[in-house]
């Protein structure tokens, strides 16, 4: 969903640099996946095209944070009042 996003942080040497990887637009989404030795982080549209591809070392890899926009659930909307006879 629009707003979703993941940061990585990465180790750099002597420092750490974190990178983001956001859902920029409606029905686009991040997915996150690990294989062989490598992290891959990637923008997807609602029919599974890849827009965009952050790749990392998974050794490298200190934190994936993932964070979800927070999404009004069904359950917890408030149920219509029925109107009053008159």
């Amino acid at each position: 969903m629009k707003g979703d996003r993941v940061e990585i942080v990465v180790d750099a040497g002597d420092s750490t640099r974190t990178y983001e990887v956001v859902a920029s637009r409606a029905g686009r989404r991040v997915e996150t996946a690990v294989r062989r030795g490598v992290v891959e982080v990637s923008e997807v549209t609602r029919n599974g095209s890849v827009v965009r591809t952050a790749r990392f070392m998974a050794t490298r890899v200190l934190a994936l944070v993932e964070q979800p926009v927070p999404r009004e659930d069904a359950s917890e909307r408030p149920l219509r009042e029925d109107p009053s006879p008159a």
